[in-house]
């Protein structure tokens, strides 16, 4: 029986040693060379205090020496989590105070942030740098993880309930949430995916997401379970579509997953036709809406592979999902979030907690074997988040509450209905228009904000705001661009930032977010129709 990861990892070591189990960049390490680079790297995590429970940090841009990270510190008993290599400092320090981090796995090309957060946490030793004279913690350099002639065998104690990893996703107060995942929530999202896929060793899938967004699981523990090989995609190459089509016919990749602004790209400008993809069966995709004609076309175009739609959000990994049929012409309906994954129940309820009739559109809450243990060191959103409700007249089970609107048809398919509240999805990645809001109002020259969102013309959101500025001042869309992005990722950034002398009003005189978004939907119309 597995019941961790890193249990799944040695297995796999076991049957496929020699094959590869991670590539990038046209190179790739095997199974048998993962095993002892992560007993190594638990063997120093353990060695540095690192005790079963903890959390590690992994500051680094996707590579080879990333997964391995991942591994190795699951592994030593801790929790990895993954700090966005592009995020603003003042963010990363936020993560590292809030999950009382103290061990950060990194490289020498990000000291000079890692600098600035030393001085600004409680960190006590780096692991993948040389010993640096201006800084008062241990640092530990990646050869004693990546030498072959180190046989260290770590003390390994895991069970299923133990955290594997915490992934921090956008909080509406204008601080990020952690987001607690054991070794069975991985574990029950990994088999149910290996199984349903059809994963094998002869596989080679696609890891295009990054490690802080819970896309990556599928790719890393389905993968494993299954003898095949990871490809990562480096973040350069996700930028253009046309290197992106190129890797995934270099490495014969038989699974992608991802986002499907991702396919939409490659399908527009990734060179398809000139590309020699036919070892590639299934392309997954999640994150957000893929709108109806952009998937027909790329279905036509890939008439030989099979399309399927994962739905979930980051607390309950993957909970349902939708094989693509063939789409008629004239088939302009959004496509299903499916049908529950196994080992999960979907319940959609009412405002009061009363479940609603078939083809009646309410909440989905869900409970199963994927579902988060909950928020770290939040227990006002674990209150807020979780709903407790009799099973079978005899006990109390817990739904997670995922906040987004569905109903479900005759056929048992989900169709989704967007947000009951303010969180959107923006290229695939999560975010509180909440929290854009308290990063543009904690500018001194800023009176007011308000953030909305638009369709980008392919159905999908960007972010907009609108700002009202205090009295004598000259605020510019570029000063407050850059604001926002020194505390917020790229993608949280407003596209576009109107400076106005004052805002729509409601009869209450609340902001009128909804005139304001008609108002910019307008203009995007008028440049369209330009």
């Amino acid at each position: 029986m597995i019941y961790s990861l890193a249990q799944a990892l040695d297995k796999t070591a076991v049957t496929h040693p020699d094959r590869d189990a991670l590539r990038c960049n046209g190179k790739g390490i095997t199974y048998v060379t993962l095993q002892q680079q992560t007993d190594n790297l638990a063997y120093l995590l353990q060695q540095q205090g690192v005790k079963r429970g903890d959390r590690v940090g992994i500051y680094i841009n996707k590579d080879i020496e990333s997964a391995v990270s991942i591994y190795g510190i699951m592994k030593a008993g801790a929790a990895y989590v993954p700090l966005d290599p592009f995020a603003p400092v003042e963010r990363l320090s936020y993560v590292i105070t809030d999950c009382q981090i103290d061990v950060v796995i990194t490289k020498p090309n990000k000291m000079a942030q890692v600098r600035s957060m030393v001085a600004d946490t409680d960190l006590s030793c780096l692991i993948g740098v040389e010993p640096q004279e201006d800084l008062d913690v241990t640092c530990v350099p990646w050869s004693q993880v990546a030498d072959p002639d180190l046989q260290n065998k770590p003390d390994i104690h895991v069970i299923e309930q133990d955290l594997a990893y915490i992934l921090y996703t956008s909080g509406s107060t204008g601080t990020p949430k952690g987001i607690m995942h054991t070794h069975r929530s991985a574990l029950s999202f990994a088999e149910w995916a290996c199984e349903e896929y059809g994963l094998t060793y002869e596989d080679r899938v696609t890891n295009h997401a990054p490690y802080h967004f819970d896309l990556s699981t599928f790719d890393l523990f389905a993968t494993m379970l299954a003898g095949g090989t990871v490809v990562i995609i480096p973040e350069y190459i996700t930028k253009f579509p046309a290197s992106h089509s190129q890797l995934l016919q270099d490495e014969k990749i038989t699974v992608s997953y991802t986002v499907p602004f991702a396919l939409i790209q490659l399908m527009e400008r990734g060179a398809l036709e000139s590309r020699d993809l036919s070892r590639l069966r299934w392309v997954l995709f999640a994150g957000e809406v893929f709108p109806t004609k952009h998937l027909r076309e790329l279905m036509k175009i890939w008439s030989d592979k099979r399309f399927s739609n994962l739905y979930g959000p980051t607390e309950t990994n993957v909970c349902t999902y939708y094989h693509v049929p063939d789409l008629p012409d004239d088939f302009e309906d959004t496509i299903p979030i499916g049908l529950a994954c196994a080992n999960e129940e979907m319940l959609v309820v009412d405002a009061d907690n009363l479940p609603v009739a078939q083809g009646e559109v309410g909440e989905l809450l869900v409970r199963g074997g994927t579902v988060m243990r909950g928020y770290w060191g939040r227990p006002d959103l674990n209150e807020k988040g979780f709903y407790r409700r009799s099973v079978f007249g005899h006990y109390e089970d817990v739904f997670y509450r995922t906040g987004d609107l569905v109903l479900q048809r005759e056929d048992g398919n989900f169709l989704y209905f967007g947000r009951k509240d303010r969180q959107v999805k923006t290229r695939g990645y999560r975010v509180e228009l909440d929290e854009v809001e308290v990063a543009l109002l904690s500018h001194e020259d800023v009176k007011e904000a308000a953030v909305y969102i638009v369709s980008d013309g392919n159905s999908s959101n960007l972010i907009e705001a609108a700002v009202i500025p205090n009295e004598d001042t000259e605020l510019t869309q570029t000063i407050l661009s850059k604001h926002v992005g020194d505390k917020l990722p790229p993608y949280a950034v407003p596209t576009k930032i109107h400076i106005m002398p004052e805002f729509p009003r409601t009869s209450t005189g609340k902001i009128n977010r909804r005139d304001l978004q008609a108002m910019a939907e307008s203009e995007l119309e008028e440049v369209v129709a330009g």
